[in-house]
């Protein structure tokens, strides 16, 4: 076998490449200076087709073993089962609802529940709750998740074989997934996770296989990979929500690969990189926003009629839902029409009393004394206000109708007051307004009691309608918006909500609506007679899509309550502590989401050796010592490299977030590092590697081609590591599988750290 050395000292082709993308990368030759002959027995025998087949074929038989193993168990709602279960019989019913996640997963659920005869009837309300009492066909929904973990596994073995690795190495990366605990939990449970890794792992293997054909460059099958990888990029996305990761993960990938391609040296011409630049566009950028969209239009097709997410949308959304409230009881609204009116967030009714502000406040502020306009959650008389028009108006027709951009005045009715605001501190804000009531006798504020309705997103002409007709109150002279918010005056307000001015007078959270129309033109009228449903109304696809998506960014933003098992991004690869998905008193029986302490360890130590290697490589490399042949260091940078930027792009964006974090976060991230494990084991049982991997061009320049073998220690240590994961993975099983029963002790030996909080723990004496 040649030396390294002449590897690393060969002369350099005297003309550039025409058909690659890197001269340091990996070529093709005729001859090769490793025969496959020469390698161990172990490593000739795992190489064959029918090897790997069967390799492979005992891997992913064992994934569904340990994912269908007693999935009926527990026949109860477990943990985030309560959501998505949920989401799934809202599919069935048709009811829109609200959720942070992009629904493509959640469609998936509907339609195993749909398949397997799921009538949606059951609401998934409490964790806990019997799934066989309430005759839920649950094992087929779980049985989706679990059939797409059980497949990451082959795709997991694909990835280390497609990047040049033997078949032992690959089966070491899949061991580590195989057998860890906190994948196979997630993976039997009606939960989002299993889709999105599946389709994460899908998506790095095309892109590698695309990559594979980059000297096939815009061929048919270059093509195909590249669309795959968009495809799946996009499944990944629309599975939850820090899908998004995955498409990030590849961005990056590209972005290194056009700017190789543009590099001068390697003779390309600008031309030829706006064809890779455009080519990838579309596959990677075009085609992936096709289906996501697709998945939101699915989404709004099926849920057509009106369900508990009605509320978080727009009045002009809420229209297009059958038997929504809005578009049922929706009124126009007319001069004089005695009304109730509503925060849109705070839900409380705008009311006033006779009782007045105090002269001063206990900060030393002095107040107008004027009649207290408060915010008050019941319904009362004293939320009764009249709308007065600041116009003449003719005896009948649409002249009566108040509009957009109309200015009005609110009276109101139990003390025939005038609402009123004016350059007075509020109580509790002294940059905001106090608002307060005028005599409606009294004529000399006339103006302080003028104020400009502004209907959100009207248009000139549109009618100001009850219940859908959401608007801002805009005080004609200081140009303030009414506005509250959800601390409570004292008991002077007999701790009512406040209601003040803000001086941004677009503020989105200064939006109300009129809840009812109490009479009109001072008569009482029976409601029933005019509120007759009306059609629902058209909005556009890319509206609501638009609408949606922003309310999932700030919903998913502002996930900040504390929760029990929530942690810290730093904790996760370090099993520092799980998730108490389910429990059982009678039996004490529990699930607890956690990994496979070894498993775990592997991939974090051999996350810092690469690290390591890469570090003093570098360091060596600038004293001019190649401590490492050079297509081995190639195959560090670009095959671990990649493991390392997916597992990095997964995990560091969460140490941004202020939202809840849990473990199962870190799962997309553990499985790269799976992966680079199996890359840093094979640098260090040996210094051989399967090469090249790429597949040839008409034109690639040759390269000597070499053959990866471990000898028996391969195996061995493969092997003897395969039986410590599996007898970890069996020492946790009750808490995985959530069965059977633990007695105190049995919990207290469970507990490998002091951090897990397991439930029917014994105390300890």
């Amino acid at each position: 076998m040649a030396s390294p050395g002449k590897i690393r000292n060969r002369k350099p082709f005297s003309t550039p490449r025409s058909d690659s993308y890197d001269q340091d990368d990996e070529d093709h030759v005729h001859a090769v200076y490793q025969r496959p002959t020469a390698r161990s027995a172990f490593e000739q025998a795992l190489d064959t087709p029918k090897a790997s087949v069967a390799v492979v074929g005992v891997l992913t038989a064992l994934a569904f073993a340990l994912r269908f193993y007693k999935i009926n168990h527990p026949d109860q709602v477990v943990f985030d089962e309560v959501h998505f279960g949920k989401f799934a019989s809202y599919y069935i019913l048709r009811q829109y609802y609200f959720d942070v996640h992009p629904p493509f997963a959640k469609l998936l659920f509907g339609l195993a529940g749909w398949f397997v005869g799921f009538d949606g009837h059951f609401t998934f309300d409490n964790i806990g709750d019997s799934y066989t009492e309430n005759h839920v066909p649950y094992v087929g929904m779980r049985a989706l998740p679990a059939i797409l973990g059980s497949l990451t596994i082959p795709i997991i073995y694909a990835i280390m074989k497609e990047t040049g690795h033997s078949t032992i190495i690959a089966a070491f990366s899949a061991c580590i997934v195989l057998f860890d605990n906190a994948h196979v939990a997630q993976s039997r449970l009606i939960l989002l996770d299993a889709t999105l890794i599946f389709f994460m792992s899908l998506t790095i293997y095309s892109y590698i296989r695309f990559r594979k054909l980059r000297y096939w460059e815009f061929s048919v099958e270059w093509w195909s990979w590249l669309i795959a990888t968009g495809f799946f990029m996009a499944c990944a996305w629309g599975s939850k929500v820090n899908g998004i990761l995955t498409v990030l993960t590849i961005g990056v990938a590209v972005l290194i690969d056009l700017w190789d391609i543009l590099d001068i040296k390697k003779g390309h011409t600008l031309e030829h990189f706006w064809k890779h630049f455009l080519a990838r566009a579309l596959g990677l950028i075009v085609v992936p926003f096709i289906i996501y969209l697709s998945f939101f239009y699915v989404h709004f097709a099926v849920l057509t009629h009106s369900g508990p997410g009605d509320s978080f949308m727009s009045p002009a959304f809420q229209e297009t839902l059958i038997g929504n409230e809005l578009l049922m009881h929706s009124q126009e609204l007319h001069y004089y029409d005695v009304i109730t009116l509503k925060h849109r967030d705070t839900k409380v009714f705008l009311h006033s009393h006779p009782d007045r502000y105090p002269l001063q406040y206990d900060d030393g502020r002095i107040s107008s004394q004027g009649q207290q306009v408060t915010g008050y959650g019941y319904e009362d008389a004293n939320n009764h206000w009249q709308i007065i028009p600041t116009k003449a108006l003719p005896e009948a027709g649409r002249g009566r109708v108040v509009q957009h951009e109309d200015t009005i005045q609110l009276l109101h009715m139990n003390t025939q007051t005038l609402l009123l605001t004016h350059d007075v501190a509020s109580p509790l804000m002294p940059t905001n307004q106090e608002f307060t009531t005028w005599p409606k006798d009294d004529h000399s504020r006339h103006n302080d009691t003028l104020f400009y309705l502004d209907l959100i997103d009207g248009n000139a002409g549109d009618a100001w309608k009850s219940k859908s007709g959401h608007f801002r109150l805009i005080h004609v002279p200081t140009k303030v918006s009414m506005w509250t918010h959800t601390k409570q005056l004292p008991e002077w307000a007999f701790k009512q909500q406040e209601i003040n001015g803000n001086k941004n007078a677009v503020e989105k959270s200064a939006t109300w609506y009129v809840d009812e129309i109490v009479s009109t033109d001072g008569n009482n009228i029976d409601l029933a007679e005019i509120n007759t449903p009306n059609e629902p109304k058209k909005l556009g696809f890319f509206r609501k899509f638009g609408e949606l998506q922003l309310l999932m960014l700030q919903h998913n933003a502002g996930l900040t309550a504390s929760h029990p098992y929530a942690s810290s991004p730093i904790n996760w690869p370090f099993l520092i502590s799980g998730i108490s998905f389910w429990t059982e008193n009678d039996t004490q029986k529990q699930i607890y989401l956690i990994g496979n302490a070894v498993g775990w360890a592997i991939c974090v130590i051999f996350i810092a050796i690469y690290v390591g290697i890469i570090g003093a490589d570098v360091v060596a490399r600038r004293r001019d010592i190649e401590a490492i042949p050079e297509h081995i260091r190639n195959r560090l940078w670009n095959s671990a490299g990649f493991f390392l930027l997916i597992w990095a792009v997964h995990y560091l964006p969460f140490f941004l977030m202020s939202r809840q974090l849990f473990i199962h976060h870190y799962l997309p991230s553990h499985l790269a590092s799976a992966l680079l494990a199996g890359s840093v084991l094979n640098f260090i049982l040996s210094d051989t590697i399967n090469f090249p991997i790429s597949v040839a061009g008409r034109r690639t320049h040759m390269r000597p081609s070499e053959f990866a073998d471990l000898g028996a220690k391969g195996p061995v240590v493969v092997g003897v590591f395969a039986v410590i994961m599996f007898a970890v993975f069996v020492f946790m099983a009750p808490l995985t599988f959530g069965t059977p029963g633990l007695d105190g002790d049995a919990v207290n030996s469970k507990r490998l750290l002091s951090s897990w909080t397991l439930h029917f723990a014994a105390k300890n004496t």
